[in-house]
């Protein structure tokens, strides 16, 4: 699979993990101390994410890597 569709992938899991717990970028954001635009563009698949910060998103959404990554 191209590296941009596992991005792809990955920002919508994110997207939708962000939604079920009814909250903005920006709140997402600040649960994992990174910033709303890094936020935003790791949605639309334009971010390639450090493993550090699939960590903090994981940790924010009280998932661990794995449901995070899963399917993917």
């Amino acid at each position: 699979m191209a590296k941009a569709d596992i991005l792809k992938r990955f920002g919508e899991r994110v997207r939708r993990l962000r939604k079920e717990q009814d909250w903005s970028q920006e709140d997402l954001a600040l649960e994992c101390d990174l910033d709303r635009t890094y936020v935003g563009g790791i949605e639309r698949g334009e971010r390639n994410v450090a493993l550090r910060n699939i960590k903090r998103i994981a940790d924010a959404l009280e998932i661990s890597i794995a449901e995070l990554t899963a399917g993917l």
